[in-house]
């Protein structure tokens, strides 16, 4: 029994020395998850997400990475963390057998004179038993205006120079304050920034893709770029007057546009012309005992694209509300709401409510909203809605309204929805029942800033060529 025992010891010291063992040639196999990593825009002065990439050891023995190394070095845009250990080198990493580590990223740029936007790039070295292997990294950087919880004062223009990056708990646009938003400028919002007017807000955008104003979260990576939510929106208070913004793209918010309180004057408290409101976690427009006029406009894939609650005034000629569940928002909640109450505890509050709606489409699928028009009245406060030459989708058509040449439940055959790669083209297609099916509503242009003819224009926000 001596000498088994001492045998299976020996076994065990033999067996624990292998294991221990590094494989040293230089065709021992070594192999990365990619070749490269891509940042796209990261705004100067602040910090990328953290990408990463593995490196896998598939030998049945030990490797000694002898060093995992940033080119650039300590004057590098990146920076490193090797399983744990922060670079921009670090040396003698055991690997074990059939096993993996990982290389995180990430990347901040210094601010340049560039305007423009302007590629950083670096690579990262692995050396292993005399061979090199490399891993490419690159990023867009991009100058902005970096603007921190602040308060517009007095008559304000910004510039499409280069972006405006806002961060802090607001914007401000104070109560005597007019900021004006020039065509091309691209706003990016921190994840916790609304924009708040308390004086005027004017965004003079136009028609074609480089020229609107485009509002949206600074999170510009994948997957980050297309989640709703991912800022708060542009909120209008009680104060705030005469506000109109023309060929906006508002993306992304939890909220695109929400207008609390009546008209100071006799204009319209928010003006909406030629304007996409899109994937917004919440409502698109949001109207509480407000006025608002909206002409051309597409309010699109939200979790409730219009809601107009607490009465109000609205007039909306030749837009398009319309939504489809994809992997971001399950469209549960019809597309357009409007209420001329507030319920508080026992007690309901009511006011007068007044709309308008001509040549507007309506539509909805791939969820679980039967009625994309709900409207619902209390008390005997006066209770206003018209809907003329609109195309909508219901089960139950909408309470206490005039409705005059509906075209209920047909599609509008939009051109291209696809939910998966979320393509969504809201123009209509040759046989679709919307065209030539609107009636003059004073509107001689399309979202796209096409004509209209004065007679039987389509329905919805695009005039078919």
């Amino acid at each position: 029994m001596k000498y088994l025992f001492v045998a299976i010891l020996l076994t065990g010291v033999l067996i624990s020395c292998k294991k221990e063992t590094f494989i040293t040639s230089s065709t021992a196999s070594l192999f990365t998850s990619t070749d490269s990593l891509h940042f796209d825009t990261v705004f100067t002065t602040t910090g990328s997400i953290t990408r990463f990439f593995r490196i896998y050891n598939d030998n049945n023995q030990k490797l000694r990475l002898s060093k995992v190394s940033l080119q650039g070095g300590d004057a590098s845009f990146f920076n490193i963390n090797v399983d744990g250990t922060k670079g921009p080198e670090v040396t003698d990493i055991e690997m074990d057998a059939n096993d993996s580590i990982y290389v995180f990223v990430t990347v901040k740029i210094d601010p340049t004179v560039a305007e423009l936007p302007f590629v950083i790039q670096d690579s990262i070295l692995i050396e292993y038993n005399g061979n090199e292997h490399w891993v490419q990294l690159d990023a867009w950087g991009q100058n902005a205006n970096f603007m921190r919880n602040r308060v517009i004062t007095g008559n304000v223009t910004w510039t499409n120079i280069i972006p405006y990056v806002l961060t802090g708990d607001y914007l401000l646009i104070d109560k005597n304050a007019t900021l004006t938003i020039e065509k091309g400028c691209r706003i990016y919002l921190h994840a916790n920034t609304p924009i708040i007017v308390d004086g005027t807000l004017k965004v003079m955008g136009e028609q074609y893709d480089s020229t609107r104003v485009v509002f949206k979260g600074d999170r510009l990576d994948d997957p980050y770029r297309n989640f709703p939510g991912s800022w708060p929106g542009i909120y209008f208070n009680e104060s705030s007057k005469d506000n109109s913004l023309q060929y906006a793209s508002i993306q992304n918010a939890y909220q695109g546009i929400v207008a609390a309180g009546l008209s100071v004057n006799s204009n319209p408290k928010v003006s909406l012309s030629e304007c996409i409101i899109d994937n917004c976690y919440d409502a698109g427009i949001l109207g509480l005992r407000s006025a608002i006029k909206a002409r051309n406009c597409l309010i699109s894939n939200c979790g409730k694209n219009i809601l107009l609650g607490y009465g109000g005034t609205y007039d909306f000629s030749q837009c398009t509300a319309a939504s489809y569940s994809n992997s971001y928002i399950l469209h549960k909640d019809p597309v357009l709401i409007m209420t001329n109450y507030l319920k508080e505890g026992n007690s309901i509050n009511t006011w007068s409510l007044n709309a308008s709606f001509r040549n507007c489409i309506f539509w909805g699928e791939n969820g679980t909203a039967e009625d994309e028009v709900v409207t619902d009245k209390q008390g005997n406060t006066p209770f206003n809605v018209n809907f003329q030459n609109c195309l909508w989708k219901v089960k139950n058509n909408p309470a206490f309204v005039n409705a005059s040449n509906i075209i209920a439940n047909q599609s509008p055959l939009f051109d291209s929805i696809n939910t998966q790669s979320r393509i969504y083209n809201f123009r209509l297609r040759d046989e679709s029942p919307a065209i030539n099916s609107g009636t003059n509503a004073g509107v001689t242009i399309d979202l796209d800033g096409r004509s209209r003819p004065v007679g039987l224009p389509d329905l919805g926000c695009y005039e078919k060529q």
